[in-house]
């Protein structure tokens, strides 16, 4: 992190007028200071030489006059002129609603159906989608408090069945989104609201219980931001509606389900009643499920039978070899996404108050700290980064979950592989060899790791599997086709949120630039109300069951505080007590995506993709389009 008077010093250049915005944010990024970070800062500057005026918005910070979507090629074109648009998802969609989806697969496809109030931009900047302007001080809809906001909503958005969109409906989710009886993940995001009002048909005020930083969490980004349609869901059968809704649903965005087969295909159509006139350019969309990455990848790299793949969780020689002379292009940008392993801190295997892994129940072994440390130093980072994925190219090795923000990286932290000190604390600790296997107080050190079906996640387990046995674990491993594992439905015993093996590993970011909502993964909240269980369909962020005070205290000060630096402390310090304490084992700091793409969608080398870490890969497809030959 930047030294705290250089930043303080540049901080007040910009306040007094001296520096342009252009010129603070490299000098900012040059202290360590990450390019969404530093936007965040970014102040009005009242006098002469200075920067254009870059609208306060709290820590989301508006774009500039002009600043927008992507949308190379689509001048001149019409709606549906280019046919077919064919993704390939090896990672299949099982439902598309957002706010009761754990897995990044069904985010995506609900992407191209459902809109939120405002969108990022690559770099963390907010932009309007379903209003007219990004609230701001200057513009007198952010409160100088920042305990109020105001949003003017588009006029003329309908609903894809023809419904106006209202300020009805933005209440309307806010109310769906905290009625316990529907367990949405984004519950604890949307809790600092105490009021949301339709001040008239296209007026929305929300009201916050305490000054907000992050007020713009819970109507931006694909992740949290979808709002829903009251007319379709407000109903007397509330929950065969939103059964139906997981189906088809109903909204704003530029295309309407026709088809779809859970953990198969989704085949949308044009919504013929989208805002904008010529959009979207693609009639149709097949987005096909299932698979793999690496098929996924061949299918749009050299056999052009697709013209999108996600996340190519695939080896790096694999994917040069596949990209060589192909018919399309591998884009790898770098991120803010971790590959990590969870530790369950409950006993998956005995039923309390009638549920495996209850929170209120201690896992046998892994509440042990020195167990933790062990088997912590039990992964080789090294080498799963430099073999599996694209190590010091850009996704290399980590010791931190707060990765890729250079702002908030700990430099407190570091990572070590080493069995022969994992050896000594468990003997230190009293867990002795019995054979091959450690025990004390006859409780055997025997582990079941589970993640989902992937190459590269199998090769993973094998790598730590092998560091685990030789302190002295017995090591199941345990494949679950990613649809399973990533799909939130409550019966579904066997995902993550359910997390019924002792460890588990996948890959997760901070969808806003400001990771209020990512830190939620670790908050026990009062009386654990965010903590995966039966109470709220095992949906709560915190499937882990980790329950630390400490780190409470300070997730509830971090989302009140509105100075960058006192914040970006605070992030540190909750990254430092995850670390410290081994709640979790990250691996690796993970590109935001590796996705390969048709050549014909690129329009020299820029593509309306705008991949983001604030974003799904789809948030933009309305301005997808093929280049004029």
């Amino acid at each position: 992190m930047a030294e705290k008077g250089k930043f303080a010093q540049l901080y007040e250049e910009l306040r007094a007028g001296g520096i342009s915005r252009r010129e603070f944010l490299q000098r900012a990024t040059a202290l360590g200071i990450g390019l969404p970070v530093a936007q965040f800062v970014l102040r009005s500057v009242p006098s002469a030489g200075a920067a254009p005026r870059v609208p306060n918005s709290g820590w989301g910070v508006a774009a500039q006059e002009g600043a927008s979507r992507p949308t190379a090629g689509t001048e001149g074109k019409t709606r549906g002129q280019d046919g077919e648009l064919r993704l390939i998802q090896w990672q299949a969609p099982t439902q598309i609603s957002p706010h009761v989806s754990t897995g990044t697969k069904d985010y995506l496809a609900a992407s191209i159906v459902l809109e939120p109030l405002m969108s990022y931009l690559p770099d963390g900047t907010l932009i309007p989608t379903l209003v007219k302007e990004v609230p701001t001080i200057e513009n007198g809809l952010l409160a100088e408090d920042l305990t109020s906001v105001t949003y003017n909503l588009l006029e003329g958005v309908l609903w894809s069945d023809g419904e106006p969109f209202t300020a009805e409906d933005v209440v309307f989710t806010w109310q769906w989104v905290t009625n316990p009886e529907n367990a949405s993940v984004s519950a604890e995001t949307y809790r600092p609201i105490t009021n949301i009002e339709a001040v008239d048909e296209l007026t929305v005020r929300v009201t916050f219980g305490a000054p907000n930083a992050v007020w713009y969490e819970p109507h931006a980004g694909t992740v949290w931001g979808s709002v829903y349609p009251k007319h379709v869901l407000d109903t007397d059968d509330p929950e065969g509606a939103h059964a139906a809704f997981l189906q088809k649903p109903i909204g704003t965005g530029p295309y309407v389900v026709d088809q779809f087969s859970p953990g198969d295909q989704v085949i949308y159509v044009a919504n013929e009643n989208y805002r904008e006139e010529n959009k979207p350019i693609f009639a149709t969309v097949n987005l096909k499920g299932g698979g793999d990455a690496a098929s996924a990848a061949r299918a749009v790299l050299q056999t052009g039978d697709y013209d999108h793949a996600w996340n190519l969780q695939v080896e790096p020689a694999i994917l040069r070899d596949l990209a060589e002379g192909g018919t399309g292009r591998l884009v790898v940008a770098p991120g803010n996404s971790v590959e990590r392993i969870n530790i369950n801190f409950s006993d998956p295997n005995e039923e309390v108050e009638g549920q495996r892994s209850y929170w209120k129940n201690p896992h046998p072994f892994q509440s042990d700290p020195a167990v933790r440390q062990a088997m912590n130093l039990a992964a080789d980072r090294a080498t799963i980064a430099e073999q599996f994925y694209f190590g010091e190219e850009g996704e290399p090795a980590t010791a931190n979950i707060l990765t890729g923000i250079p702002a908030l990286e700990s430099p407190n932290t570091s990572w070590e592989f080493n069995t022969e000190r994992g050896n000594e604390i468990l003997e230190q600790a009293g867990w002795t060899r019995n054979g091959d296997v450690r025990e004390k107080d006859g409780v055997q050190l025997k582990i079941t790791y589970a993640t989902s079906i992937n190459p590269v996640r199998q090769k993973t387990q094998a790598v730590v599997k092998q560091g685990l046995e030789e302190m002295g674990f017995q090591v199941q491993l345990q494949q679950v086709d990613s649809g399973i594992f990533f799909d939130g439905s409550p019966g579904n015993t066997q995902n993550i949120g359910h997390f019924y093996t002792d460890i588990q590993m996948y890959t997760n970011n901070p969808s806003t630039p400001t990771p209020v909502s990512y830190m939620l993964g670790w908050y026990a909240g009062p009386d654990g109300r965010n903590i995966a269980q039966a109470s709220n369909q095992w949906n709560g962020q915190n499937n882990i069951r980790y329950n630390n005070p400490e780190y409470d205290r300070l997730f509830d000060e971090v989302r009140l505080e509105t100075d960058l630096e006192r914040a970006a402390q605070l992030f540190i310090q909750m990254n430092d007590i995850l670390i410290n304490d081994v709640a979790i084992i990250p691996l690796v700091n993970r590109a935001a995506d590796k996705y390969a793409q048709a050549a014909d969608l690129f329009h020299g080398d820029q593509d309306n993709v705008a991949v983001s870490p604030y974003e799904t890969n789809y948030w933009n497809i309305q301005n997808w389009n093929r280049a004029s030959e």
